[in-house]
């Protein structure tokens, strides 16, 4: 199976009320396109452009697999999970010249808080 990038990613909005789960094979240009307001929808209408949490993937099942199990999840795990990376809440999009875009999960980024299981 040939390997590619892809990375699923969650955005925030200004006062973290709302968040919204993607995946893309190109991390820089699509958070371009989320803070041009180019991407037409849920995310521009409701204002959803900060970056605050990604994970990098080789293979195009994994990433899909893992933005569907991300969307199922609930509000306060998707928080602990950007703050797993992102304690202060930055807009992560702001640094992606100077941070590991190519990090993988890490076994505590993949347990399912619904069943405490690796995912």
């Amino acid at each position: 199976m040939k390997e590619y990038n892809f990375w699923v990613y969650i955005l925030f909005d200004e006062r973290a009320k709302a968040t919204y789960i993607g995946m893309t094979n190109n991390l820089r240009r699509r958070m371009l396109q989320h803070k041009n307001g180019t991407v037409r929808g849920f995310t521009e209408d409701k204002n959803i452009h900060k970056l605050g949490y990604f994970e990098y993937y080789k293979y195009v099942d994994k990433v899909l697999w893992r933005e569907k199990n991300l969307k199922d999840w609930k509000r306060a795990w998707k928080y602990r999970l950007i703050e797993t990376m992102n304690s202060e809440w930055k807009d992560l999009a702001e640094y992606l010249d100077e941070v590991d875009i190519y990090r993988m999960p890490t076994e505590s980024d993949l347990v399912d808080p619904r069943t405490g299981e690796k995912v």
